[in-house]
């Protein structure tokens, strides 16, 4: 029965770990296993299944995809109004360390897109734009994938979180808060890693204790802060805002002057305060928007809250009522706001922002398909009872130390689907129902839940589309071995020490 009820799970290993199928097919052929064994083993009626299904494409619609597509046509819009080259000139013309300009880029500029964007574009912009000012191109893409992993949990506006909420039904705050110290050690320590990975050896340090602290606590006190009192969506944005202008006031207060790290002397372009805001007018527009419209705000914040449809879809046992559709105050409507706004601002006129729009939608129309598929799947498999079948086998095989490899399975999931999201959909309900099993208090549930969106930081280190990402990037040809045997080295420390963490910590937080 385990077997079977892992069948789906199975396939997608199968399928895009070994055969290679792209991921839309082989996250559909998993959504029609899930149906056959849901049905044909777990007996799961043939309505239940198609309303489970229903629920499934609604969650992924409204608002997963919505995020994902606005996101993404946010970071278009600015590349196609060249505001993007602007942002780039102002990022380069910091400092001439090479170790300064990775902490600012990779770690800082990579940090922002991955909480705005996300979806590859936090490994392929930083890395594209630091081999572009000289730097190793293979280095580029390695301190990359080291900097994308701690704020993976937090992608495209707190989605993996934001998601893991709807289907555990712990609130998004407590889970992201929870995430946030779950990665605390890790977060503080990534610039210090990509500084000794930049030089090849503990000596990188040298002249960069201070801003290495500094941009590591910017980073997770804003996050923590943010993930305590608003949630998932800003905490990211707002940590790696700090950190760059962390990074930009130290290296300017204190300069970093090593020969050794010296990079060729980029042409500065000087750009006044009234360019930059125009540069940066979407991501401000979506901050400011976001933020006014969180509970740090009550009286626009539940206003907005009840324009709202509830809408029963699925029925059958295990149902936690009607689907609820927030049609006003959900980030993809305050983002896609914010862009047309931003937009106009940049130049750009409405038919070429509806034109980057479809193109947008266009490119990522697999993508929508496979996230469909995914959520559709995870819905059949958790309301025909094969998750909780998972879950048990899980437990008796570890008992009360399932906490220690909560983290390990939503690094799975982020390696088989290359999505944070996706690991929380597939693993999110089961990390709940094994932690009901050992018999763990609610507090000790939400913190192992957590734990799904803290591995899957782990896991998007190591994930093939991250690295085929990241190679493409740089153009060039036969990195993705490199690049995955260098990636390992950090995934295998970073998944235990989070076990570590998991387990321990449960006591605290219990």
């Amino acid at each position: 029965m385990f077997l079977l009820a892992l069948s789906p799970i199975l396939w997608l290993v199968l399928a895009l770990a070994v055969i290679k199928m792209s991921p839309w097919k082989a996250c559909v052929i998993a959504l029609i296993i899930s149906l056959a064994a849901g049905m044909g083993v777990w007996s799961m009626e043939t309505t239940y299944a198609i309303e489970a299904v229903l629920e499934g494409l609604a969650l992924a619609c409204w608002p997963i995809l919505l995020v994902i597509v606005a996101a993404i046509f946010t970071y278009n819009l600015v590349l196609h109004t060249k505001a993007m080259d602007t942002i780039k000139d102002m990022l380069t013309s910091v400092s001439h360390d090479k170790r300064v300009l990775i902490l600012l880029i990779g770690w800082g500029f990579g940090g922002f897109l991955e909480g705005m964007a996300g979806f590859g574009t936090a490994i392929a912009v930083p890395a594209g734009m630091l081999a572009g000012i000289g730097i190793n191109p293979i280095l580029s893409v390695s301190v990359c994938l080291i900097a994308n992993s701690v704020p993976t949990a937090y992608g495209s506006i707190g989605i993996p979180l934001v998601t893991l909420a709807n289907v555990t039904g712990f609130d998004s705050v407590q889970l992201a808060t929870f995430t946030s110290l779950q990665l605390g050690v890790l977060t503080l320590l990534c610039p210090w890693l990509m500084v000794i990975v930049t030089g090849g050896s503990l000596k990188a340090l040298k002249g960069m204790t201070t801003l290495c602290l500094g941009a590591g606590l910017a980073f997770f006190l804003p996050e923590l802060a943010l993930s305590m009192f608003v949630g998932p969506e800003l905490a990211v944005v707002a940590g790696a805002i700090a950190t760059m202008g962390t990074i930009v006031f130290l290296a300017k207060k204190f300069p970093v002057d090593d020969p050794e790290y010296a990079m060729p002397s980029q042409a500065e372009t000087k750009i006044d305060s009234s360019k930059a805001i125009t540069a940066c007018m979407p991501f401000i527009l979506i901050f400011l928007f976001l933020l006014f419209t969180s509970k740090l705000v009550p009286p626009i914040n539940q206003a907005l809250m009840t324009i709202k449809s509830a809408v029963p879809i699925y029925n059958g046992p295990g149902s936690g009522g009607p689907y609820t559709f927030v049609w006003v105050n959900t980030p993809g409507v305050l983002i896609m706001i914010a862009a047309f706004l931003g937009g106009f601002k940049q130049g750009a006129s409405f038919d070429e922002m509806v034109g980057v729009l479809g193109k947008t939608i266009n490119g990522l129309k697999f993508t929508m398909v496979t996230i469909i598929a995914v959520i559709a799947t995870a819905k059949v498999m958790g309301y025909s009872g094969m998750t909780g079948q998972i879950a048990d086998t899980a437990v008796a095989a570890t008992g009360t130390g399932y906490p220690a490899i909560a983290a390990f399975l939503g690094s799975v999931g982020t390696y088989i689907t290359g999505s944070a999201t996706s690991s929380c959909v597939l693993f999110g309900k089961l990390q709940v129902i094994a932690s009901q099993a050992i018999g763990a208090p609610e507090t000790v549930q939400a913190w192992v839940a957590a734990a799904n969106a803290t591995g899957a930081c782990a896991g998007k280190m190591i994930s093939p589309l991250s690295i085929a990402i990241g190679s493409a990037a740089i153009g060039v040809q036969g990195a993705d071995s490199q690049l995955l045997a260098f990636a390992v080295k950090f995934y295998i420390p970073f998944v235990i020490f989070m076990g570590a963490v998991v387990y321990f910590g449960q006591v605290l937080i219990g």
